[in-house]
């Protein structure tokens, strides 16, 4: 681990892969260091927001003796989220991967996939833990406007537009779960740690 000041209130952790980073928040979001008010995961990161006063020297102390590995997974059912696979760059992600188009949607629903972070907008989670045969590069050119909901996919992740936005994920489907909203506590539906689990409801 590598441990970098981040302003006068935060503490970053660098590890050594995404599967650490993981289960290092989990272990922190389980047992959070004294003095830590705040954790936000990434790709071979974790950030820790401190209160004031909070001592950094001891909060590293206290990470250090973390064993990301064994963490665990976060208890509870998954989250379902029922996908329409009428997606635009369905028939396209099935061409790279050597698939047909039904074999890409039983993959993509025969697993349980986690979240490993959010990021890009709010609401937007990057899932991870997907099948190898699944991964595929982003679009040489991104999409204007992707539709809120529209399910995707972009190297080692899946994920789920929480909002109309611009994109260049290849999107396989879409759901009509709400990623994000405000009225709800808390407001993303998939969280850091989160298990997620799509399932099929219509395919054109």
């Amino acid at each position: 681990m590598r441990f970098l000041p981040c302003g006068d209130q935060g503490l970053l952790v660098e590890v050594g892969s995404l599967e650490e980073a993981l289960g290092l928040y989990r272990s922190l979001e389980r047992e959070p260091p004294p003095g830590v008010t705040d954790l936000v995961p990434a790709a071979r990161t974790v950030l820790l927001r401190l209160a004031p006063g909070a001592d950094p020297a001891r909060v590293e102390q206290d990470v250090r003796g973390r064993d990301p590995v064994s963490a665990g997974r976060e208890p509870g059912p998954p989250v379902r989220v029922p996908v329409h696979y009428d997606g635009e760059d369905l028939d396209e992600v099935a061409e790279l991967t050597g698939l047909s188009a039904a074999e890409v949607v039983r993959l993509h629903t025969g697993c349980e996939w986690t979240v490993a972070f959010g990021g890009f907008a709010p609401g937007f989670a990057y899932l991870t833990g997907g099948p190898r045969a699944l991964r595929v590069p982003r679009r040489t050119e991104s999409r204007t406007r992707v539709p809120a909901g529209a399910v995707g996919l972009a190297g080692e992740f899946s994920g789920v537009y929480p909002r109309s936005s611009p994109g260049g994920w290849r999107l396989i489907g879409r759901t009509e779960l709400a990623m994000w909203r405000e009225d709800r506590d808390p407001p993303a539906l998939l969280r850091p740690g989160a298990r997620v689990r799509f399932e099929e409801v219509g395919r054109s």
